[in-house]
């Protein structure tokens, strides 16, 4: 027993090596880094709204309604006589909030309960899976519809809702994770030392599930979106005027025969939103596996 307490000191230099060596292999993978560029790109139109925006997201102008694209307005004005252009700028920084936050609520309670159910096992394994089992009983977005129309339609709500509903997917993700990182030699190693369990969990074996965690939430990002997007198009997700994208395709529904640009923009804003999440997730992915050379 006397040689088993170097193995935590070797395994966290192991993995401090793993995480070095992320920056090289993202900036050899093509696919990563233009995800990576347009989600950059979407989080400097998200900061600088205000400057790139020429006009108010919701300033009603009914003298303009449903011009079509021109010098004046690039995407448009809607039935309102709002400019498109500006309303989507502006849901740039709605749709990658929603993302973010759905993401943080589902990763980080999904983390918990994976952590804990993995690592104690037995009954309290048995009771958490089986609430985590119940939860997967119904498809996500019909989940999220629910919370939503029970806690009310508002953004804050939404984002609650969708963050809830995707909370099963990490829970099993990382309760298999740790189901095999608890049998090895280094947590063996930090039980016999007498290392708390807390410890244990945090900074011994998150860290070696912290790949697949990463990997999930990212991709992640571009499901919420779409949840968000969807939710907000039947009406359950932000509210009048707020300039959100699914809200805005919803909006432009009624007009897509004599205004086609009112619906067209957002959609291609989603769309390229969640390539860009999308390209983003699988470089990472195929970076931190370990079974790939890149």
């Amino acid at each position: 027993m006397g040689d088993l307490p170097p193995a935590p000191s070797a395994r966290r230099r192991a993995a401090r090596t793993r995480w070095k060596m992320l920056v090289p292999r993202t900036r050899r993978h093509k696919g990563a880094l233009a995800g990576l560029g347009i989600v950059l790109a979407l989080a400097g139109v998200a900061v600088f709204d205000n400057i790139l925006a020429p006009a108010s997201p919701t300033r009603i102008n009914i003298v303009v309604a449903l011009q079509a694209p021109s010098q004046a307005h690039p995407m448009g004005t809607d039935q309102y006589g709002r400019d498109i252009y500006s309303r989507v700028i502006h849901g740039a920084g709605i749709s990658l909030s929603i993302g973010l936050i759905s993401v943080g609520i589902a990763a980080s309670v999904g983390t918990v309960v994976g952590l804990v159910a993995g690592y104690y096992g037995g009954v309290i394994d048995g009771l958490l899976m089986r609430v985590i089992d119940v939860m997967l009983a119904f498809p996500g977005i019909l989940l999220a519809l629910g919370i939503v129309s029970v806690l009310g339609p508002s953004l804050r709500n939404l984002m609650i809702a969708v963050g809830i509903a995707a909370i099963p997917f990490y829970a099993r993700l990382v309760r298999s994770s740790v189901l095999v990182a608890k049998e090895q030699l280094y947590v063996e190693a930090a039980r016999v030392v007498g290392v708390s369990v807390p410890i244990i969990l945090v900074r011994h074996i998150l860290p070696n599930v912290a790949a697949p965690i990463i990997v999930a939430a990212t991709l992640g990002m571009a499901g919420a979106i779409l949840s968000a997007a969807a939710l907000s198009f039947i009406g359950l997700g932000s509210q009048p005027p707020t300039p959100e994208w699914g809200r805005m395709l919803s909006e432009g529904r009624d007009y897509l025969r004599d205004a086609w640009w009112i619906s067209t923009f957002p959609g291609l804003a989603i769309m390229l939103t969640v390539l860009g999440v999308n390209m983003l997730g699988d470089g990472l992915r195929d970076v931190l596996d370990p079974r790939l050379r890149i």
